[in-house]
């Protein structure tokens, strides 16, 4: 089948079309949250196959591989890059159904202009195609992010980065994409990991300061903050398993740094103190700085240990959380609020059935001028498909404010994944034009064509200062 991804592809009514075409087609993407390597943006990075590009690092297609009955050798382990290829090939016919077959598609047809529904009997073929559009020196890092008229990227980095690469991108007038830095804190806060002392240690290497105390770390952690800050950092980012709550004394807090230094065993109360009190601070500190925090809240990671052990995290072994976490969430914004030091904050949950909690409390807090203050971020990982942007927005719009949402990210390690602003903005227009259709919408194309505009790009340009 040809022109499977054509003009009218997930839009749903004339309404729909007229929306996309005039109004979400044009807009530039501000894509703030992604896990793109900047070093690959400052060497402007080609590529050797569409596997190294498509297949490598993509936990979404292993998954989708494992469930197809592949074996591992062709997923993450030594078969070559077109044997690896050729698997997800036979895997992709039986992705009906899954935003991968969409995904899959639709980035065939973007980059490659590929129209062949994929399979393995067109593998070789679309092998050599996409090789022989790979070995053009304009199919490059910087070029694909240009094609796909991205304006802003914010990556994700540890505090201890020295973000050379950042300063690289900044200082080069051939390249004028934006790329900033995100503020990823969470190795000195999960004071549990086995490798916390080894991420104190490397901190402390490159701040000259020696972390012995809390407020140590606090220097060291402020300290990097000015740093990004002055890199044109305007987002920090978390992640949770589950939200924790518990206040206590700066001197107790002290205390239990202090015995992880020293190698002694924390108990859970302990745990959830310390990460209380970090959290807060750092809160603080991106107040001051007018930057957004980012909380991804829910993932149970690493739940096959035989396969962590082999191949370490972000493999594909990750699932929905199923926490309880509305009572301790509120009480940590609520705390930030009474001290006048709530930041912007965006909230995203794994677990669907947090949407309407997590949209509600989006309204709790007064907005000190900024509208859309607290966001219910864009449907994530698992619910990253039609009917989870669907519900999502629906939420939204139904608990709070759709017209104030900053809309979408790729939170993708590919340079291909661009292409799932065009399919997030497809199902919004199309969630749109069946509204009208029911007329729960008037069908006022001024009005919604503002809306889809604001929610593509304007929104987040206005959020983030940029």
């Amino acid at each position: 089948m040809k022109n499977y991804i054509n003009e009218n592809f997930m839009l749903s009514n004339d309404f729909a079309k007229t929306l996309y075409y005039e109004f979400a087609e044009q807009m530039p993407i501000i894509d703030f949250h992604c896990h793109l390597n900047p070093k690959d943006i400052a060497e402007d990075k080609k590529f050797d196959n569409i596997y190294e590009i498509w297949l490598a690092g993509d936990h979404y297609k292993w998954r989708a591989m494992r469930i197809n009955g592949i074996d591992e050798k062709y997923i993450t382990g030594s078969a070559n890059p077109k044997e690896k290829f050729v698997k997800w090939a036979q895997t992709v016919p039986y992705c009906l159904g899954n935003p991968l077959y969409h995904w899959t598609h639709l980035e065939l047809k973007r980059y490659f202009n590929i129209d062949d529904l994929f399979c393995e009997n067109n593998s070789e073929k679309i092998w050599d195609q996409c090789n022989e559009i790979i070995k053009d020196k304009s199919f490059s890092a910087r070029n694909l992010i240009k094609k796909s008229n991205v304006k802003v990227i914010c990556t994700t980095d540890d505090p201890s980065d020295s973000l050379q690469f950042h300063r690289q991108i900044a200082q080069d007038p051939s390249f004028d994409v934006l790329v900033l830095p995100t503020f990823r804190p969470d190795k000195y806060i999960n004071i549990e990991n086995k490798d916390f002392l080894n991420s104190i240690q490397k901190l402390s290497n490159i701040t000259n300061i020696n972390i012995r105390s809390l407020q140590d770390l606090k220097n060291a952690l402020l300290d990097r903050v000015v740093f990004f800050n002055s890199m044109g950092c305007k987002l920090s980012d978390h992640a949770f398993e589950q939200i924790v709550f518990e206040q206590c004394s700066e001197e107790y807090a002290s205390e239990i740094f202090e015995k992880a230094l020293n190698g002694i065993n924390l108990s859970h109360s302990e745990i959830w103190a310390y990460k209380t009190n970090l959290l807060f601070f750092l809160a603080l500190c991106y107040k001051k700085y007018d930057w957004a925090m980012q909380l991804h809240i829910g993932v149970i990671r690493n739940a096959n240990k035989k396969m962590f052990d082999i191949l370490g995290p972000d493999s594909g072994f990750d699932i929905i959380g199923d926490y309880l976490y509305a009572d301790p969430l509120s009480k940590l914004l609520n705390l930030l609020d009474e001290h006048n030091s709530l930041p912007k904050t965006i909230l995203y949950c794994i677990n669907p059935r947090d949407n309407e909690m997590m949209a509600a409390l989006t309204g709790c807090f007064l907005p000190e001028g900024i509208a859309g203050k607290i966001q219910l971020g864009s449907a994530w990982w698992f619910n990253d498909h039609k009917d989870g942007m669907s519900k999502h927005m629906t939420c939204l719009a139904n608990y709070g404010l759709l017209s104030r949402f900053i809309g979408m990210l790729t939170d993708s390690r590919s340079f291909l994944s661009y292409s799932r602003h065009e399919y997030f903005r497809r199902i919004l227009c199309s969630l749109l034009g069946e509204w009208v259709e029911k007329r729960e919408l008037p069908d006022d194309i001024n009005i919604l064509g503002n809306l889809v505009m604001d929610i593509c790009y304007n929104n987040a340009k206005y959020y983030f200062r940029l």
